[in-house]
């Protein structure tokens, strides 16, 4: 008799699939840019997060027989004070590590108050029925129409300037951004058998909208997320130069370069580190933003 053992223990070959974060990585990882700038990132975040262990003084420690101390390596300056002094003899690089603090829970806050309301909102825009739908567009519409620096200095002239009003009235401007994207990517998914399949068996409208679609939107949510976060250090920046965001003695780097931009011609540094500050967070925000939208677009992927 045969044996046809065999020919009955082949083990048929399968393909392991990697994990959703190793794929993830592969993708975001090819752009050598986002991550660059992603490590910048983790850098200013854990700055901001030990600010307290890392500054060398309090923000709003003065030292009158210290203004306008130079720093470090400039003649004149001290190794007490590596980056110098402002006009009130406050060290810089404590400033400095406390307004990264301060500029990342402005990003967080914004983003979060943003994306919720955008996100539900449109949701509601893309299951509701086209007369609602037609109505929260055209609000969209009309708040996209007017420049948002401008929409963001009458709101936090109506509520009065401080720094949570200022994100208050920054989260209102950016978020017809996620209105728009979440309701495109929601009639995009609407169509597909799986949600019609969702509604055959019966799904009620909450279950669709957030266990079912909601999901399936988030890739072009998150790029939104970072992008959404760098404006919000950009224009909570530009609030506090011109008064109506962060309020004096608070270390935030646009507040810093108002009260410091009559010094620019007799202390450069005083300027000029907070702005280099903005300037390098925003960046690699930005950058970052792109590796993700490179490794969540299933369009830009590469096999």
């Amino acid at each position: 008799m045969a044996d046809v053992s065999s020919s009955t223990n082949t083990t048929p070959t399968t393909t392991v699939r990697p994990g959703r974060f190793k794929e993830f990585w592969r993708y975001f990882r090819e752009n050598r840019g986002a991550v660059i700038g992603f490590y910048v990132f983790i850098f200013f975040l854990i700055v901001a997060i030990f600010a307290p262990l890392i500054s060398p003084f309090e923000p709003s420690t003065q030292n009158r027989g210290a203004t306008l101390v130079p720093p470090a390596w400039q003649d004149g300056g001290s190794w007490t004070y590596p980056l110098g002094t402002d006009p009130l003899g406050r060290d810089m690089l404590s400033r400095l590590i406390y307004g990264a603090r301060y500029s990342f829970l402005v990003g967080t806050i914004v983003v979060i108050l943003a994306a919720t309301g955008g996100i539900l909102t449109g949701l509601i825009a893309g299951f509701a029925p086209r007369w609602l739908d037609t109505i929260i567009m055209r609000i969209m519409d009309i708040i996209l129409s007017i420049p948002s620096l401008l929409l963001a200095l009458v709101l936090v002239a109506i509520l009065g300037p401080s720094l949570l009003n200022a994100m208050i009235a920054i989260a209102i401007v950016l978020q017809p951004h996620y209105v728009r994207l979440t309701r495109a990517a929601v009639m995009t998914e609407l169509s597909k058998d799986y949600v019609v399949s969702a509604r055959v068996a019966g799904a009620k409208l909450p279950r669709l909208m957030f266990v079912t679609v909601l999901p399936n939107c988030l890739a072009p949510i998150i790029v939104q997320a970072a992008l959404s976060f760098s404006n919000a250090i950009l224009d909570v920046a530009a609030l506090g130069f011109l008064g109506m965001g962060a309020q004096p003695p608070t270390p935030e780097w646009g507040t810093m370069l108002a009260e410091s931009r009559e010094f620019i011609l007799r202390a450069w540094w005083v300027v000029t580190f907070p702005g280099v500050a903005i300037l390098t967070t925003v960046l690699a925000i930005n950058l970052m933003g792109d590796g993700l939208r490179d490794a969540l677009d299933p369009k830009l992927k590469r096999s």
